[in-house]
């Protein structure tokens, strides 16, 4: 195997709104040469079935048979993910022979560490069918399996963005706000990392509701709104923030039952303010105070989100794009160097990462 593949990495998130893409060149070590990316919104109907098997899930013991709303959606979503593996390739002019490797995620429809099982559904074998090339998907399994929390897997990449950015001085803290916000705590010397809280799944879901929009468009409906304190108080009053990392969160874990008395612009504030609340309070956590704050995922294109963080950390905070990287695709380039990872043998996990017993490899691999 050459020291250095042309890898696609996919990833398609707790928000449920499409699939990002990117084509890197990694030895899964160093930090990957970033190629073409896109993003391939879900229409309509592909998002329904996903949101359908999430909810179906949630009645799905370990070991028990698979509901067909689950099979038919892991059969969707695999298309949806080979059709944007070819949009790729043709935005970059490669035939798939000139690809080495495809990280898959899937798509996580139940996270249940504790009972050591996580759900990703996405069928390796058959992308790999389709697109004509080699896929590493099943990320996760390993580590939980292990006693790991299986999440979040980015942060081995995260620490080798700090390590190339010059500019940046460590200690670092690099937030992804997806459906679940999770940070990455880049010291000098140490990696940690955590889900934080909620991310955007409960805005967008209070937003869906009261609006038909999937999203809360630029934070709009939160800004018509007043945040309510002493709901915000009794939200935050929750034994998550108090746990000692390495923790995780399945996407439904924070629903919007406490905010169902407002009305709908009071509701989005004291969401959005309830994520930048629980998101602040990971710095209980860390070893010394982070000296920045960078910001990606879909969270840090609302302003409003972004400014009640602003709000509640004493430090800069600052998007993906003002340190020189792609925001939309951190997660996707993280994948195709995890998958690189993965077809090498070395860790995809640490201790001080999932809080498995020791650095853990992980990952299925399928032939194209």
């Amino acid at each position: 195997m050459a020291d250095v593949l042309k890898v696609i990495g996919l990833m398609s998130g707790t928000s449920l709104d499409g699939i990002d893409a990117a084509l890197v060149e990694t030895d899964g070590e160093g930090v990957a040469v970033p190629g073409a990316a896109l993003t391939r919104a879900y229409d309509r109907e592909t998002r329904a079935v996903l949101r359908k098997a999430l909810d179906d899930a949630r009645d799905v013991a370990a070991g028990r048979p698979v509901p067909h709303s689950i099979r038919d959606a892991e059969r969707v979503l695999t298309e949806a993910h080979a059709e944007t593996v070819r949009a790729l390739l043709k935005k970059a002019g490669l035939a798939p022979g000139q690809v080495d490797l495809i990280g898959f995620h899937g798509q996580t429809i139940l996270h249940r560490p504790g009972e050591r099982w996580t759900w990703q559904i996405g069928d390796g074998a058959l992308l790999a069918k389709l697109t004509g090339i080699a896929v590493v998907n099943d990320f996760r399994s390993a580590d939980v399996k292990a006693g790991g929390q299986g999440a979040p897997l980015v942060p081995l990449y995260h620490a080798a963005l700090v390590r190339e950015a010059k500019a940046l001085s460590p200690p670092i803290a690099m937030i992804n706000i997806g459906g679940v916000a999770n940070v990455t705590y880049v010291g000098p010397d140490t990696v940690l990392a955590f889900d934080t809280g909620p991310g955007n799944a409960p805005i967008d879901d209070w937003a869906h509701r009261h609006t038909g929009k999937p999203v809360d468009e630029n934070g709009e409906l939160a800004r018509r709104g007043k945040v309510c304190d002493e709901t915000l108080t009794d939200m935050l009053d929750h034994d998550f923030f108090n746990r000692v990392p390495p923790k995780s969160l399945d996407r439904m874990d924070f629903t919007t039952d406490a905010v169902a008395h407002l009305c709908p612009e009071d509701g989005a504030a004291t969401l959005t303010a309830f994520t930048a609340a629980s998101i602040a309070r990971a710095r209980e956590h860390f070893p010394e105070p982070a000296t920045t704050w960078i910001v990606m995922g879909g969270g840090r294109l609302n302003p409003k989100l972004m400014d009640e963080l602003r709000a509640r950390v004493n430090a800069p905070v600052l998007s993906a794009e003002d340190a020189g990287w792609r925001g939309d695709f951190v997660e996707a380039e993280a994948f195709a160097y995890l998958a690189a990872r993965s077809r090498k043998g070395l860790p995809l996990s640490l201790p001080t990462t999932t809080g498995v017993a020791e650095p853990m490899s992980g990952g299925r691999f399928h032939k194209a």
